[in-house]
């Protein structure tokens, strides 16, 4: 579909994450006037193209910029243009209707501060959101709303990026490999759900793949403690030190995150996804209420997002992803010794402390014993210095100390497991 010439609304992207790189292209050709925040205003070309593919049988690698990315059938190319980009939110936040927020969740925070007192309070509604709806964005942007004294904000958070994409040329190319068959955001105030969908949702899914409409979720809750990420990538990452010991000789001996999935990691998930569904359960008694549908453990979660799973077992899930096929666990190189895990990756920096900790708060609070999620934050802190944990409870002196980032509900005065909802 082509692009249309009347604009919609203004949308300002905020940051340089991949998913900006196919954002810009479908809501610029969707006749929305784009906006983009960003530290590198001036890596970014005008015209911003979007190649929607399909990966190759062959998994293959190409070159694109002198980084390898996976060879691809292009199925249809979407470009966008750049209405206006800046480092300085002041000039490109006052006429947004809807900012979006691209970069990894422990920059959410810092993002909201900055970007709060250029809000323009004469609109009626400014919808401020992320397409990754990782740790409690309701309880980050209704802090934002307090310290500004803002009252026409919407907060939405889309629960997984509805799609599988990469940047292939920073600023100038990015690629999508489809979006899931059916995506699920919760917004604040539940009502505004239907204006969000129309002017924004449908214009970066279904306008482009004819399918993955959106569901709403009763609570920003149920990303909180479904979103998969922050179960995978660490049970990911503990598999791999058991199996490892986290460290490999050479760059062909590092195995691909997930194609090469064992049994030991998958073991490691089920685990994992076992200790939140023992807290998810416990916030369905504690909140009976709400009907929390979209609140899910990681299987149903993947066969609910993409349609009709053949995958029956966590280890085939991720080892039959054609677009996770060529996807290599994050290292770094370590001298003489070869190369070794990258624990400042946001595998650690974002799925533990804004993600596994909030779990871990909620279900201490609700009376639950999380043995397992217990297990991977004293890993994960053993190899980065972090001591989240004391004495069998979350450590409040240390996580709220001012020098530890994370997301559990007290960092933003939410001291009662009662105030957790929206």
């Amino acid at each position: 579909m082509g692009p249309i010439e009347n604009s919609k609304s203004v949308v300002c992207v905020f940051g340089g994450g991949n998913s900006a790189h196919v954002l810009i292209p479908f809501l610029s050709a969707s006749g929305h006037k784009v906006n983009l925040l960003t530290r590198r205003p001036d890596a970014w070309c005008d015209t911003v193209t979007c190649e929607l593919q399909s990966p190759s049988k062959k998994r293959t690698m190409v070159d694109f910029g002198n980084v390898k990315h996976p060879a691809a059938d292009v199925l249809q190319t979407v470009k966008g243009t750049i209405n206006k980009k800046s480092s300085d939110p002041k000039d490109v936040i006052p006429e947004s209707d809807v900012i979006v927020l691209c970069m990894p969740v422990h920059q959410y925070r810092d993002a909201l501060t900055r970007l709060a007192p250029h809000i323009n309070r004469s609109k009626k509604d400014v919808f401020v959101g992320t397409v990754y709806g990782q740790a409690g964005f309701n309880w980050m942007v209704h802090e934002m709303e307090r310290a500004n004294g803002l009252t026409n904000v919407v907060a939405f958070a889309v629960g997984l990026i509805p799609w599988i994409c990469r940047t292939m040329e920073y600023g100038k190319l990015g690629a999508n490999y489809g979006t899931k068959a059916v995506n699920v955001a919760a917004v604040w105030p539940h009502d505004k759900f239907g204006e969000l969908d129309r002017i924004f949702f449908q214009d970066i899914a279904v306008r482009w793949h004819k399918k993955g409409h959106f569901h709403q979720a009763c609570s920003f809750l149920s990303l909180t403690l479904s979103v998969d990420n922050q179960i995978i990538h660490p049970s990911r990452c503990y598999g791999l030190w058991k199996r490892y010991g986290g460290m490999w000789k050479t760059e062909d001996d590092i195995p691909f995150f997930y194609k090469d999935f064992d049994d030991i990691s998958a073991e490691m998930i089920r685990k994992m996804d076992e200790d939140y569904s023992k807290v998810r359960e416990a916030v369905r008694r504690a909140f009976p209420q709400r009907e929390f549908k979209y609140m899910l453990d990681y299987l149903t979660l993947e066969k609910v997002s993409h349609g009709k799973s053949e995958n029956d077992n966590i280890k085939d899930s991720f080892r039959n992803s054609a677009q996770l096929a060529l996807i290599k666990t994050p290292t770094v190189p370590l001298e003489g010794v070869g190369f070794g895990l990258n624990t400042d990756c946001r595998f650690f920096t974002d799925d533990i402390p804004y993600g596994v900790l909030i779990a871990r708060w909620i279900g201490q609070e609700l009376g639950v014993e999380t043995p397992f999620i217990d297990e991977i934050i004293e890993w994960a802190g053993s190899i980065r210095g972090e001591k989240f944990l004391k004495d069998g409870k979350v450590d409040l002196d240390y996580c709220l100390s001012g020098s530890q980032s994370n997301g559990i509900p007290p960092a933003y005065g939410i001291d009662s497991v009662m105030d957790i909802l929206d």
